[in-house]
């Protein structure tokens, strides 16, 4: 289902400063992208319409992750990227991987100051939990190189959105893991920064030894709460449910994604808002779409989080399709949607 978007003037007045930030850069995108319409245009025809409450996105905390647009950044490059995003409104990025394929060498330091010449803050960045590979650029075999990187883009996140795996699914496979995820929970808190995991639906499985627990649970028992933090990927928790609400024996086990978070909510600082539409015929119980035209109710989920007292600022947003149809348009209508939605009165 398609939702229409309003926005209001503050963020119209915020996209277009953003848009006079990414004019130099820009210009080759500007050539290379057509007449595609402006966001602070789209924004000025709509905040005539406005819109009561308080905007449930806070300002300041709605990101990106850049395997959505791993397309643009391929052909065009970071800088009509970012430049193309500062004028959709977003204030972050998570990066997954520091080239993407990149057209033409960059360095770490070209990277910082290109998404900070266009507004972005580098937020986080997915990296590989193990390989084979001795050499690998993985936590598990290079974690003093993976932390110096993003040390040096100034991250205060870095995680891995490999599930534990690493040795199994019994309930000691996964006590295993969560000891090595403490470990480097400890070598990035020493850094100022924060271990995280991003989840899959496989994290909601149960144990293989004991159907009786759920693996995310063991997960959360395990590790340290002030060394290992969690990337909750909506979509893929709501998909997480849709298949494992059930024991193997089929008793029932159902689970609410969002009441993890509100159990715990500084245990989340970052999340991957990504949208799907209900089709139980569809093995993950979804299909992902851009985010506005789905089924998961976005008003509802951040606005229960920032709601609570303190938390209000203490997260970042990050939208994110796997494979969109066009990733600038999903980049453009996911801002504008998050960025309509409104606290009911």
């Amino acid at each position: 289902m398609s939702r229409t978007s309003q926005t209001d003037p503050e963020l119209t007045h915020r996209l277009t400063r953003r848009g006079m930030l990414g004019v130099a850069a820009g210009a080759t995108a500007a050539a290379l992208l057509g007449a595609a319409a402006s966001p602070a245009t789209a924004a000025a025809e709509t905040a005539a319409g406005g819109g009561r409450g308080r905007p449930v996105l806070p300002p300041g905390r709605l990101g990106i992750q850049l395997y959505s647009l791993r397309d643009k950044v391929s052909t065009l490059g970071f800088a009509p990227v970012f430049a193309e995003l500062a004028k959709y409104g977003y204030d972050e990025v998570e990066f997954a991987g520091y080239t993407q394929g990149s057209a033409g060498p960059i360095t770490l330091a070209q990277l910082k100051r290109l998404a900070h010449n266009h507004g972005l803050n580098p937020i986080g960045s997915h990296v590989g939990y193990y390989a084979d590979d001795p050499n690998a650029y993985t936590f598990a075999q290079n974690l003093t190189k993976v932390l110096d990187d993003a040390q040096a883009l100034g991250l205060k996140h870095i995680g891995t959105a490999s599930g534990p795996f690493r040795y199994g699914s019994t309930v000691d496979a996964w006590k295993r893991a969560a000891e090595e995820f403490n470990t480097y929970g400890a070598a990035a808190r020493a850094r100022g920064m924060k271990f995280y995991q991003h989840n899959h639906s496989e994290e909601f499985s149960f144990a293989t030894d004991n159907p009786k627990v759920r693996l995310y649970d063991v997960l959360l028992a395990e590790t340290d709460p002030d060394l290992v933090f969690l990337e909750m990927d909506i979509f893929w928790a709501y998909s997480g449910q849709f298949r494992f609400s059930k024991r193997p024996d089929g008793t029932p086990a159902p689970f609410e994604p969002l009441d993890y978070v509100l159990r715990q909510p500084h245990r989340y600082p970052l999340f991957h808002v990504k949208d799907g539409v209900s089709d139980p015929a569809n093995q993950y119980g979804y299909r992902m779409t851009d985010v506005g035209d789905g089924d998961i109710d976005y008003q509802r989920f951040i606005s229960a989080v920032t709601r609570l007292r303190g938390e209000r600022m203490a997260h970042h947003w990050q939208a994110e399709h796997d494979n969109p149809t066009e990733s600038f348009t999903f980049a453009r209508r996911s801002s504008a949607h998050l960025h309509s939605l409104r606290e009911k009165c």
